[in-house]
């Protein structure tokens, strides 16, 4: 089966190929014979019915400061796609919303992974939401009065942007913080929407496991323990990732939530655990490839293949 994949993705000079899981797809799609196609969000557009990107034929290599090769640009009807890629980073905006909305009008006849329509519904921490009985106790709201009641109900608390990535903006705020009227004000004039609370499990120290499903199926997963006096533990923010197995409450947790992500067509999630408490659910641009597999785990993205072309075989 060879296949036309587009991928819709940040810059792809400025990544990471040490860790970028786009960039494990990609080499994976190339490795089985796939003709890629490359564009950036700004190059998406419609044109009466019709959605049309500006791309660029993509070749990979698995070299650092020389791992691509783009073609000519041209004028491509993303219909005559057979998959395309939704790959770009948060932040999870009204440009990144709109440009759901157009590859809704391909999908599923090109397969859009994850579907667009799912990644608007689904935003990360309100997706989440849906299963209270997995997490630790979580508020959602820029109300004052009713973050310190949760704060007096649960005491050291994590506060975090409802539309945030990569561990920007988490805040620690003890029970007692001199800091919190600070932050409050802070938060309410920089973010329209609410934002996070969320009780502060200290088990963190320990690590905060990120959990690949393939079509809702637990498949891999890396611990990425804080460095520090940091409490975040991406690896964007310099948590350190060690090798990892699924404890038996992790594996009831996906579980749980894989029927809700089969139905849904988010074929790519990453999932937060820490301390056997579901914290995120991550369906935009997920991350852990390429650790995975460095760190002795499975090669992530030749599951991801699998599953993107048995879905297109049917």
């Amino acid at each position: 089966m060879s296949l036309r994949v587009a991928i819709q993705m940040d810059p792809i000079h400025a990544i990471n190929i040490t860790g970028d899981s786009s960039f494990a797809l990609l080499l994976e799609a190339q490795a089985r014979g796939h003709e890629l196609f490359y564009y950036t969000p700004e190059k998406l557009f419609m044109a009466s019915s019709s959605i049309m990107a500006q791309m660029q034929p993509l070749q990979v290599r698995d070299v650092k400061g020389d791992h691509f090769t783009l073609g000519a640009p041209a004028l491509q009807d993303v219909a005559s796609m057979d998959v395309v890629l939704l790959r770009q980073d948060p932040p999870f905006d009204l440009a990144y919303i709109t440009s759901t909305h157009l590859l809704e009008r391909v999908h599923p006849k090109t397969l859009v992974v994850n579907d667009p329509a799912s990644v608007r519904n689904a935003p990360e921490k309100l997706f989440v939401m849906d299963f209270p009985e997995l997490m630790p106790k979580t508020l959602v709201s820029r109300d004052r009065e009713s973050i310190e009641a949760f704060r007096k109900s649960y005491g050291d608390v994590v506060m975090k942007p409802l539309y945030g990535n990569g561990g920007a903006a988490v805040f620690k705020v003890s029970q007692r913080d001199p800091n919190f009227g600070s932050l409050f004000d802070l938060f309410s004039s920089i973010y329209r929407e609410p934002w996070v609370i969320q009780q502060f499990l200290p088990a963190v120290s320990v690590g905060d496991k990120r959990i690949i499903l393939v079509d809702g199926v637990a498949m891999g997963a890396v611990n990425r323990v804080p460095q520090g006096d940091d409490i975040r533990s991406n690896m964007v923010r310099g948590g350190a990732a060690t090798a990892t197995d699924l404890t038996a409450r992790e594996q009831e947790i996906c579980a749980t939530i894989g029927p809700q992500l089969q139905a849904r067509g988010l074929i790519f999630t990453g999932i937060d655990v820490i301390d056997s408490r579901l914290t995120e659910i991550n369906v935009t641009s997920p991350t852990g490839l390429r650790v995975i597999k460095r760190l002795g785990g499975p090669d992530l993205a030749v599951a991801l293949w699998d599953a993107i072309e048995r879905k297109i075989r049917t």
